[in-house]
């Protein structure tokens, strides 16, 4: 039987549906109050939306400065400004397009109360890939509608570890003597496979369901404050998924660098500072795709510049981050990631922001640090950038055989090298990543070159990173091999028989591993000369490396011996040594005399404090 309705119910019911109908997405979701970025971009999406042209908004602190419509019907950009002193409240967004109207109500919180304490070279990262670490949670494992399911067999499909297994993991990374956490991508990929790395993202506000959820992420982010643990967000603005919502309906021509076919990018880093450089080669490197998956996002499009810096502000006031490392730095629109770096930190001055430059020469890699004088005149606003020279040159110098330019020479040259960074103290070091092999294999499992290049790591100017299982001597093929790379953690499983968490399972040399990095960690959180200390080194001679870390309060001495046991005469170094007559071993605790010389077992390393 049919009930008759009155025109006012239907004229309801036709409102919300029409709504439901018009409007998929709003993006930014919310925004903050108090916030030096106050001129925000609001993105509309839905059917025909952009018919929807006269907006208005009834709030006295709150003006419409611009409406854009795209060449998409489907997209509308409402520019707004906010007054600095604007309460927490809901928007009315009002959109008309003559004859209906459409309401959105557009949430306005109260920022962030907790401070931005930006990384430090006080601190020690430990980077983990979630997917691959722990699975804290099973059931979401598989989610429906999603393309990927879980396959832990398969080395190069999803295995299931989440954000829970990061949470219920914070107190072991905290015992262990880490100070931050760098989260490999934890946002939507809905890719058909290789999407547990997370590097195709497929929305910019929401985190993969098969991770968890926004909220999850932001309590972890505050649960690992609470056990001083800071968080630092891997964040890609080159390029997203190939399946990214908007991909069937980009809101301009120009959304996606395109190409008459499709086109991958040079990967010729060299370009962007040749002064001789072709404006082919340096497009194809900049607008040319990775792979053919990752489409390559134009930053001059206005619109998407705008898109891209409010979604890194959101999310560092989302999660109140200490860090961001920015992925494939150099491969975007090289003006906007200069806009990009200085409206981080106009809004954010304590943030530490890392770039990846993955180059072998500080020359190409120092180009993109702040302060730098480059011949043509590009100016940055990044702190930090990874330090790749300093890690293959590490690499090299232990596998090599010694000669007058080979072996440890080699580190001591690449560290020579320092005057090409306006703050070389800032650089984040590293024995290896989740994009290269474990540095195990490339060691050749040598557990003493390997403690080599972990205190070099630890003791040497910068900020160290430790990719997660290099304390317990995780391996990988000596090639680049991902899967196996990001292999899973042992322990972070329900049924795994190996648990590195409480050393089940280890073998002896993995248990004296592990503790050699946690001894290292925790002395090194009150190493102020490691800290903030000058650097000083000395010309290695027979295999025999030899660097200082000083300041007013402490002075630190690390001897590296890559040859055979031999006398190290101390005379050389009287101008850093001279008011000191004793030296203490921070691993085991043995003081020894500084008088003519030290006694030094073959292929170690030693971290003397020096005491009056």
């Amino acid at each position: 039987m049919l009930t008759k309705l009155s025109p006012l119910i239907v004229a309801l019911l036709f409102s919300q549906l029409l709504i439901s109908q018009s409007i998929s997405h709003v993006e930014p979701p919310n925004w903050w109050t108090d916030m030096q970025h106050n001129s925000i971009q609001i993105m509309i999406h839905g059917d025909s939306i952009g018919s929807y042209d006269q907006v208005h908004i009834e709030h006295s602190s709150v003006t419409v400065d611009q409406v854009t419509k795209a060449d998409s019907p489907n997209y509308l950009f409402v520019d707004i400004t906010l007054n600095k002193l604007i309460a927490a409240t809901t928007l009315p967004i009002i959109l008309s397009n003559g004859s209906n109207t459409i309401t959105h109500d557009y949430p306005i919180l109260t920022n962030n109360p907790a401070s931005i304490d930006g990384f430090t070279a006080a601190d020690a990262i430990y980077l983990i890939t979630p997917d691959r670490f722990a699975n804290g949670n099973p059931t979401n494992d598989d989610m429906e509608g999603m393309k990927e399911k879980a396959d832990r067999s398969n080395k190069g499909g999803r295995h299931g570890g989440d954000i829970a297994g990061i949470s219920n993991s914070l107190g072991y990374i905290s015992d262990m003597g880490f100070t931050s956490i760098w989260l490999n991508p934890l946002l939507e990929n809905d890719m058909e496979i290789y999407s547990y790395h997370g590097y195709s993202t497929t929305d910019f506000y929401s985190v993969d369901p098969r991770f968890g959820s926004n909220s999850e992420y932001r309590q972890m982010a505050e649960e690992a404050r609470v056990k001083g643990l800071k968080l630092i967000m891997d964040m890609i603005v080159n390029h997203c998924g190939s399946f990214h919502w908007w991909a069937d309906d980009l809101p301009y021509k120009d959304w996606y660098n395109q190409w008459p076919k499709y086109t991958g990018t040079n990967h010729q880093k060299t370009i962007m500072q040749d002064p001789y450089g072709s404006t082919y080669d340096k497009k194809k490197f900049t607008d040319g795709w990775f792979v053919p998956t990752m489409p390559d996002l134009n930053q001059r499009n206005p619109q998407m510049a705008k898109y891209l810096i409010q979604n890194s502000i959101w999310w560092v006031e989302y999660l109140a981050l200490s860090g961001i490392r920015m992925d494939t730095y150099s491969y975007p629109d090289e003006k906007f990631m200069a806009d990009w770096t200085k409206a981080m930190m106009i809004e954010y001055p304590t943030l530490n922001i890392v770039g990846e430059e993955w180059n072998e020469n500080p020359v190409i890699v120092s180009y993109w640090q702040a302060g730098k004088d480059n011949a043509n005149g590009y100016k940055s606003d990044l702190k930090s950038v990874m330090d790749f020279p300093v890690n293959m040159a590490l690499i090299k110098a232990l596998n090599e055989e010694e000669s007058w330019g080979t072996g440890i020479n080699k580190l001591y040259e690449m560290m020579a090298m320092d005057f090409l960074y306006p703050d070389p103290m800032n650089l984040v070091t590293f024995p290896d990543n989740h994009d290269m092999p474990r540095i195990w294999a490339l060691l050749n499992h040598d557990f003493d070159l390997w403690k080599i290049a972990i205190t070099h790591v630890m003791t040497n100017r910068g900020i160290p990173q430790l990719y997660y299982g290099t304390e317990i001597l995780t391996d990988s093929p000596a090639y680049r091999d991902d899967g196996a790379v990001r292999s899973d953690f042992p322990g972070g499983w329900e049924r795994d028989t190996i648990n590195a968490y409480n050393g089940h399972g280890l073998t002896a040399q993995q248990l004296e591993a592990q503790a050699y990095i946690k001894k290292l960690l925790h002395w090194r959180q009150s190493a102020t000369a490691i800290h903030n200390g000058q650097l000083k080194h000395f010309l290695p001679e027979n295999g025999v490396y030899v660097y200082f870390r000083y300041n007013d309060d402490q002075t630190i001495m690390i001897v590296i011996n890559k040859g055979e046991t031999q006398k190290l005469i101390l005379s050389r170094f009287e101008e850093i040594i001279e008011n000191f007559n004793m030296a203490k071993n921070i691993m085991t605790g043995k003081k020894v005399e500084l008088a003519k010389s030290l006694e030094l077992a073959d292929r170690s390393v030693n971290v003397y404090e020096l005491i009056n």
